[in-house]
């Protein structure tokens, strides 16, 4: 059952916010917010309420949109990108996100980051000064460094382990 409709079995009038975002102009009963939720896990959504809770979601997305599905990284400092995006103080934003994640922004920030520079390190088709300049790192030093923080290992000690992980296809067939 789409949202639209589970609103509308319910009797409610709604306006769409945003993407993912529905502003239900009446305040529901325990039964119909107990309904709704029933309707939306069979859509595989999910009911979140929490002021909060919505916006640490929103900031989630921001980042893990810029990190793994852009091609390029803003060229204003980060801080201020989510800022413009959420149209909402970057101190409040992080204080809001800090409390309720127990991390900061910038901390999810750089294990997105990290999660990405394994991926393409994996792919092999960048080397380390291409993906140190991909993800705005100020050189190869400091990715060098965040990385085997996050990690435990070297970007190269990483490339080895996944290299000998992985089996060519000729060699699968031939066992």
């Amino acid at each position: 059952m789409a949202v639209k409709e589970a609103l509308k079995s319910l009797g409610l009038h709604f306006v769409l916010v945003d993407l993912g975002e529905i502003d239900i102009m009446e305040t529901l009963t325990p039964e119909q917010l107990q309904q709704l939720q029933a309707a939306l896990n069979e859509s595989g959504l999910e009911l979140m309420d929490d002021k909060k809770a919505m916006l640490i979601e929103k900031i989630k997305n921001v980042i893990i949109e810029i990190v793994h599905y852009s091609s390029d990284f803003p060229t204003i400092n980060f801080s201020d990108y989510i800022s413009e995006k959420l149209n909402l103080d970057y101190t409040y934003l992080s204080n809001i996100f800090s409390e309720v994640q127990g991390i900061t922004i910038q901390q999810f920030l750089i294990v997105h980051k990290i999660e990405r520079v394994k991926e393409l390190l994996m792919y092999h088709e960048l080397n380390l000064t291409e993906i140190s300049y991909k993800m705005q790192y100020s050189s190869v030093a400091h990715l060098s460094n965040q990385f085997k923080k996050i990690t435990g290992l070297s970007a190269s000690e990483f490339q080895k382990l996944k290299h000998k992980t992985r089996s060519p296809i000729e060699e699968i067939g031939n066992q």
